[in-house]
């Protein structure tokens, strides 16, 4: 887990030299070995909510400026987002990069919180029908996406201000190679101070990838995985189980025909 943050705040400096938090060293603690370190240089920072210019330009640049060292959806270590592992093996597509990692995270979660037949049921349709209708038009039709590096755990928690360069500073992240809308997830949650304003002032930047009107049922989906982790994180969120349901249940009946009913 301290490699992969290491590892992804490494990345991320690449690509913004004076908007991450400098990672320094990570490794196992010599007095007990089952125990990490993570260290990274020490930076005062503001509880103010990042405006959404200044949050959209910083996003912007990361995902413009950087490119994946292979081409493909993926990284090069696993990362983790909380207590879960990202699996990180690299893909040619996004589709199955991001349809993989959610049936994991949906595994995790019933490791979590037991077995739930009927969210079984519902999630078998949705991989069927949801997933490869809203991702694979992505990358079909003569459309493609880059693979830009993103920081994965975009919310207040993660990205602040720094008082004395007044600079938008990214931290704490789960980095991989996959599609830019993907750090527009969590602007989508009421629960977060970032908002659909921030998702908004990103897009005037960065336009939604082709097909524009997939854009919200996209964010949709990005916004899923959220929802699953924090579900088997937070025992007070288990209202989320309902709202995850509904979610799958509005876009399979949205698209009842899978890819098959895309026209291109």
């Amino acid at each position: 887990m301290a490699r992969g943050e290491f590892e992804s705040q490494k990345e991320l400096q690449k690509c913004l030299p004076d908007n991450v938090g400098l990672p320094l060293a990570y490794g196992t603690l010599e007095l007990d070995p089952s125990s990490s370190f993570f260290l990274t240089a020490f930076r005062h920072m503001s509880e103010k909510v990042v405006d959404p210019q200044p949050l959209a330009e910083v996003l912007s640049q990361l995902h413009r400026s950087s490119f994946s060292p292979t081409g493909k959806f993926g990284f090069h270590v696993t990362t983790f987002n909380g207590a879960v592992p990202l699996i990180n093996d690299w893909c040619d597509s996004w589709e199955e990069y991001f349809g993989r990692q959610l049936k994991a995270d949906i595994q995790w979660l019933h490791s979590v919180r037991g077995p739930d037949p009927k969210f079984d049921e519902v999630a078998e349709i949705f991989f069927e029908k949801v997933i490869p209708r809203l991702l694979r038009p992505l990358e079909s039709g003569g459309r493609k996406i880059k693979p830009a590096l993103v920081h994965g755990d975009v919310w207040p928690g993660n990205v602040q201000l720094d008082p004395a360069t007044r600079r938008v500073i990214l931290y704490d992240s789960c980095c991989c190679y996959g599609h830019n809308e993907l750090d527009l997830a969590m602007m989508r949650e009421p629960r977060y101070q970032f908002t659909r304003e921030h998702a908004d002032k990103y897009r005037e930047l960065v336009p939604p990838s082709e097909p524009v009107e997939d854009f919200d049922d996209r964010n949709a989906i990005y916004a899923m995985r959220d929802n699953i982790i924090n579900l088997g994180l937070h025992s007070h969120r288990q209202f989320l189980r309902e709202q995850i349901l509904e979610e799958m249940e509005r876009l399979i009946k949205k698209y009842p025909e899978g890819i098959d009913g895309y026209e291109t």
